[in-house]
């Protein structure tokens, strides 16, 4: 199934979770904070009109009644008590548009409540301020500004609630966040834990905590490492006991054989198809084996002496080690990389040709030990399935008789170390094989 948000998929799950959490916040708030405008704007203007329009009332109502001579004093007490100013109105007036949004119910409710000629500016003649225009009677021309102050139409932002609701959301976040990791690092001890079985190690019990479905999967988790280790033991036991059952009675058999039988073609033959099964049960007991300790290990010294070891038997190598730094050990399970080695330098002796290379580079952190030989090659296609156990090539490649065990051998021992193990063609001409076991440097248990 397709992911439905691609560029999230390739980040944690905290991360997805926390993102898309950010996310609903965010909107949740901005939401909220929108309706709670709106929902508080329209009574707000409709306060704001309400009280212009007495203001104007007033000053009209104490105008007409106060005698002239009073006037004066009455709007200068009018000025220092409310900060309510009186100007006439001169048609040569500047006077400034409202803005566009904001002051629409403003002016309609003023207008509704003095009438549609009344003129509402927020600066006239570049002076800021509320101006309302109005007359002395309602139904009169204009002759008159009330000036109100500036503050008095303000619509301003309501702050607190903006800062509780911005409080709830950063609450909700790490409510969340508190949530998110806990479900993270339970399901990363899990990944560990299962690459450890995955390198035939036993991970430490994971504790039975957190919600049902992580203690559920924690305990199903912890069952199975337990059921496969057991079972572990049991095949070693079992291994053990066909290396001393099958192993002495061939050893009998070879001995017979060399001491009763005259030489010639019978007894070479036995001897030979003895020495093979004694070969295919190492190897089944080398890819069932039990775990080995990591120690430090010179390359150098470790592939010379398997080159000589292989030119002893009469299977000579090419050694290319000038690569690799002289004195640089690395951690290493030597008796696992020395059958791996030995595994590819037999494969490419028998399916192969000669010359067989047999080369050492240190680089990049990687320890990389390649074995190529000159024969027919395999194809590309059947790199990957031939690293599968009891998988041989069914082609003339694979003439010689054999387990199918020797490359998952090597695979084993390539993720033991948390390695890799490729196969390529050894030459541009897609001749020839070309295996190459990548170990990392750096400790890796």
């Amino acid at each position: 199934m397709k992911e439905p948000f691609p560029i999230f998929a390739r980040h944690s799950l905290f991360t997805q979770i926390f993102v898309w959490a950010l996310i609903l916040v965010v909107c949740a708030t901005s939401a909220w904070t929108v309706i709670f405008h709106m929902a508080e704007a329209e009574p707000r203007a409709r306060a704001i009109a309400q009280f212009s329009a007495s203001a104007v009332n007033l000053v009209r109502t104490a105008l007409l009644t106060t005698s002239p001579e009073l006037r004066p004093a009455l709007l200068q007490e009018l000025s220092a008590r409310e900060g309510i100013r009186l100007l006439p109105l001169d048609n040569q007036d500047q006077i400034e548009p409202l803005p566009a949004t904001g002051f629409s119910i403003i002016t309609y409710e003023i207008q509704q409540l003095l009438g549609d000629e009344t003129i509402i500016s927020l600066k006239v003649n570049n002076e800021p301020g509320f101006w309302i225009s109005f007359g002395l009677a309602p139904d009169e021309p204009n002759e008159f500004w009330l000036i109100l102050p500036g503050d008095r139409a303000s619509q301003n932002v309501p702050w607190l609630w903006i800062g509780w609701g911005i409080l709830v959301a950063g609450l909700t976040l790490a409510i969340v966040w508190l949530l998110a990791s806990r479900i993270s690092s339970h399901l990363q001890r899990m990944a560990n834990a299962a690459r450890q079985v995955g390198q035939g190690l036993t991970p430490p019990a994971i504790p039975e905590t957190g919600p049902d479905e992580l203690r559920s999967l924690a305990k199903a988790f912890n069952r199975m490492s337990g059921e496969l280790e057991q079972h572990e033991q049991e095949r070693a036991e079992i291994l053990a006991g066909i290396s001393h059952d099958l192993r002495t009675p061939l050893t009998r058999m070879r001995l017979e054989a060399e001491l009763s039988l005259p030489e010639g073609y019978a007894r070479e033959g036995m001897v030979a198809d003895i020495t093979l099964m004694d070969a295919i049960i190492g190897q089944f007991l080398d890819y069932a084996r039990g775990k080995e300790e990591a120690t430090e290990v010179d390359p150098i010294e470790l592939l010379t002496e398997i080159a000589q070891h292989a030119e002893v038997v009469g299977r000579a190598v090419v050694l290319m080690i000038d690569r690799l730094p002289p004195a640089a050990p690395v951690l290493l399970k030597r008796h696992g990389v020395v059958r791996a080695i030995e595994n590819l330098l037999g494969n490419a002796w028998k399916y192969g040709q000669p010359p067989v290379t047999l080369e050492g580079v240190l680089k990049d952190g990687w320890l990389e030990i390649a074995v190529s030989d000159n024969g027919p090659g395999i194809p590309e296609t059947e790199f990957e399935r031939l690293k599968r156990p009891f998988t041989r090539l069914e082609s003339a490649r694979s003439e010689v008789l054999g387990t199918g065990l020797g490359l998952a051998i090597v695979e084993r021992v390539a993720k033991s170390h948390n390695g890799q193990f490729e196969l390529c063609a050894a030459t541009a001409s897609n001749t020839g094989l070309r295996a190459v076991l990548r170990l990392p440097v750096a400790p890796y248990l």
